[in-house]
């Protein structure tokens, strides 16, 4: 059984990395990313260049913070806003099985429908895990950038290091609800609009303002939940609850293409 899975794995990490869509979807991203840092490095490093001498800062006019955790909150964001295209990549990586009818010969080559579908979830996750990590080492060497002249120190931070942690776990869990949503409907562009649905429930407020409990339950909301700054943001829940949001969007649907596969002839 083990044997089978990590053989599943690797043949789906392969299948992955050669895929030509997935190196466009990826290098989109990462230049969007690049593009957005280096339009705001001037504006950040001007900003650390006039930290008042009791250590406060002004990354946007009229709100001065502690310097420190408002800059690792920054950093934090930066990546966060590119969570919002993960999902898109998660839907190009499923639904390649699809359009290149391949899903035949996966199942011929791994008959064990269960392992096939861990083992897909699990290749998919590991590939969006580097590529969270990528933007995460571009948000870190931007805002080093900025803060090397002033202390550097502050990005190897406990509160720099558990920010780092909580947007790796948000950005695999978030990308992961795309990936099982194109396994359930079986077409990216389905699982695209998907998690372009979830995130406009979130993006809009409405059910932040009128039903704070219902859009604590959004994926994207408990990203916010999970790393955004209560006191600069309007949160619906805690990180606890956030956390529980996150584990149980990825399980739910996963298990649903899981049962899917099991029922539906292979094409």
């Amino acid at each position: 059984m083990v044997s089978a899975l990590l053989a599943a794995v690797r043949a789906e990490l392969t299948k992955i990395f050669t895929l030509r869509s997935t190196w466009v979807v990826t290098g989109l991203i990462l230049a969007l990313h690049l593009l957005i840092s280096v339009a705001n490095l001037r504006l950040t490093t001007e900003a650390v260049a006039n930290i008042t001498p009791d250590e406060h800062i002004e990354l946007f006019a009229g709100e001065s913070r502690p310097a420190r955790p408002a800059l690792v909150d920054f950093m934090i964001s930066m990546s966060f806003q590119m969570c919002l295209f993960l999902p898109t990549l998660a839907a190009v990586l499923a639904g390649q099985e699809f359009r290149a009818h391949q899903l035949g010969q996966s199942i011929l080559a791994v008959p064990r429908r269960g392992v096939l579908i861990i083992a897909k979830t699990v290749a998919a996750a590991a590939y969006l895990l580097l590529v969270s990590l990528a933007i995460a080492g571009i948000s870190t060497t931007f805002m080093y950038s900025a803060v090397q002249g002033w202390d550097p120190g502050v990005l190897t931070s406990a509160h720099a290091l558990l920010g780092q942690s909580r947007f790796l776990t948000f950005a695999v869990l978030w990308a992961l609800v795309g990936y099982a949503l194109t396994l359930i409907s079986r077409r990216t562009l389905i699982g695209i609009i998907a998690t372009v649905a979830l995130t406009a429930v979130t993006m809009t407020q409405v059910l932040a303002v009128s039903v704070p409990a219902v859009d604590a339950l959004f994926p994207l909301s408990a990203g916010r939940n999970l790393l955004l700054n209560p006191e600069d943001s309007r949160l619906t829940a805690g990180r606890a609850h956030a956390l529980v949001v996150l584990l149980l969007w990825p399980t739910f649907t996963t298990a649903v293409a899981g049962l899917l596969l099991n029922r539906r002839d292979v094409r």
